[in-house]
């Protein structure tokens, strides 16, 4: 049922639109005239004027004909920064690469590409299928902006398939885990350094003390922290007035990430008051976590159609951000497929074409199961 070379064409097709985070309007054009040729409704939500972007969210739907869960498979249009624009994609015998002066962009294509040959398939054979929904986002990449902005209320689906994870296809994303981002800037007091250094407040020891006390990196099996950037200073001979830190925590757990940010948060409160300077922390909740039980019927479900297909099912945890998240934390229950993609955000990039075969058959499969 699956046409391998149009599953390839496509994706090449989709790779060449340069779509970097927050300049998806092209490759939205170019979907909703795939997807209005395919019979789908097609709509784009204000995300876009909130953002500052040149598109919404894209959200398209296929009226079921015959009764069936509604279900929604979800991919992000935009692709990271750089090295993301002009990509040259090479079939490199069994695999899809770029040639390496970009990435491919299979993150997310390859999930975009999957849903429009599944939607080709059933209208092709006439496949009994229920209401199918699509969500393409923007701006996932850096932040799940798109999904965070989504307008929900344009969403019917019980349930959310979203198809944007690497490795092989049968892999079930079932948990991931919430983040904060800590900022922080330490206060101090300027001196001249050679003359009357006990006259000033060193915003680097500060930063230094709080850093030293903090626990950092792995946690535990189910929390992380780190420090990503360091800014302060102007010269030597100047004790420095002010430093900036940024870093994250993460945790499969809300009340484990409360936990270490608090923590993190302390420290650095402590080590400006042990020098007589001050702090001020900035803590922002980018996503909470989730977690879809293994015995949940969309996972039963999943693992029947992994089984069909001749897979090996396989459950686990993230310890990354996707829109996945989102979708959950707006109680709409949703997991993380792959399919198919490796070596994502470098210029090694690439997917197994069997791979990508095998995700838009999935896509088939589930539709199925559904109805």
């Amino acid at each position: 049922m699956i046409n391998r070379q149009r599953m390839i064409d496509q994706l090449l097709e989709l790779v060449r639109i340069d779509s970097p985070s927050s300049k998806e309007g092209a490759v939205a054009r170019r979907l909703e005239e795939i997807l209005t040729d395919l019979g789908m409704t097609v709509v784009f939500d204000d995300a876009g004027k909130k953002l500052g972007t040149d598109t919404g969210n894209l959200i398209a739907t296929l009226k079921g004909t015959v009764p069936g869960t509604p279900i929604l498979f979800s991919a992000h249009m935009d692709t990271v920064q750089q090295p993301g624009e002009s990509v040259n994609p090479v079939v490199d015998g069994d695999v899809i690469r770029s040639d390496g002066t970009t990435i491919l962009g299979s993150d997310d294509k390859a999930g975009i590409t999957a849903f429009i040959e599944a939607v080709r398939v059933l209208q092709e054979n006439k496949i009994p299928h229920g209401d199918v929904q699509a969500v393409f986002t923007i701006w996932e990449e850096g932040g799940l902006f798109g999904s965070l902005n989504l307008d929900y209320s344009l969403v019917n689906a019980e349930r959310a398939f979203i198809l944007d994870s690497g490795g092989a296809v049968g892999t079930i994303i079932n948990q991931g885990p919430a983040q904060d981002r800590i900022e922080a800037v330490f206060h101090g007091k300027a001196a001249h350094a050679g003359v009357e250094p006990e006259a000033g407040i060193s915003a680097i020891q500060m930063a230094a003390r709080a850093i030293d006390t903090m626990n950092l990196l792995r946690i535990d099996a189910e929390t992380t922290a780190n420090l990503g950037s360091i800014e302060g200073g102007r010269a030597t001979n100047i004790v420095t007035p002010e430093v900036r830190l940024v870093g994250e925590a993460r945790s499969q757990k809300n009340e484990k990430l409360d936990a270490q940010t608090a923590h993190m948060k302390a420290a650095m409160e402590q080590a400006a008051s042990d020098f007589g300077g001050a702090v001020d922390v900035t803590v922002e909740r980018v996503y909470s976590a989730f977690h879809v039980s293994a015995e949940a019927p969309m996972i039963q479900t999943l693992k029947e159609v992994f089984v069909t297909m001749g897979l090996e099912p396989v459950i686990q945890s993230s310890g990354g951000g996707s829109d996945t998240n989102h979708f959950n934390n707006n109680g709409i229950s949703a997991v993380n497929l792959s399919v198919g993609m490796d070596k994502a955000h470098t210029n090694d990039e690439y997917i197994p074409i069997d791979d990508l075969v095998e995700a838009g058959q999935m896509v088939v499969e589930i539709i199925k199961a559904h109805a």
